[in-house]
């Protein structure tokens, strides 16, 4: 691009050509900080939800088998295993549900921390508010009448039908 203070006058279709190049780059890198920033945030939001998905496996799968093994260990514990009879082995299968429902807790808080920071794209929003408020303060250029439309198309060579008044 051309120094505007170099002493030579760009003409009014460079004029324009370089203020539609600089917006386009301009709206082509708001959407390269918008994009950045949104996969960011999706990938925040896929660690969240790959958390709670496995919350969900573990506590649906694992409770059969983790349930029985963390009751008769607590039985066992308790004194079961030397025929004194140790707790009732529905004390120690409750105990071993709260255990399991205790674990899916603590995976839901790691996927609600990780959902809480996912945020919305503030970088970007700031850059398009701002760009909006230099546009709102842009003011057109008045249209030519039509004596100016017509010394225009006289310079470009063209012919202009002429009244009689």
């Amino acid at each position: 691009m051309s120094d505007p203070f170099d002493g030579t006058e760009r003409s009014l279709g460079q004029l324009v050509a370089s203020a539609t190049a600089e917006m386009s780059a301009l709206v082509h890198d708001e959407l390269a900080l918008a994009k950045a920033e949104i996969r960011q945030d999706v990938k925040r939001g896929a660690i969240g939800s790959a958390a709670f998905i496995t919350a969900g496996v573990v506590l649906l799968f694992s409770l059969p088998m983790l349930s029985f093994a963390l009751a008769y260990a607590i039985n066992t514990w308790t004194g079961g295993h030397n025929g004194n009879g140790g707790w009732n082995m529905i004390w120690c299968f409750l105990l071993s549900f709260a255990a399991n429902v205790l674990l899916a807790g603590l995976l839901g808080l790691i996927a609600y921390a990780k959902f809480k920071k996912v945020k919305k794209p503030e970088k970007s929003i700031a850059s398009a508010k701002e760009t909006a408020a230099v546009m709102q303060n842009v003011k057109p250029h008045p249209r030519p009448v039509a004596a100016d439309a017509a010394r225009i198309a006289l310079d470009k060579g063209e012919t202009v039908a002429r009244s009689s008044a």
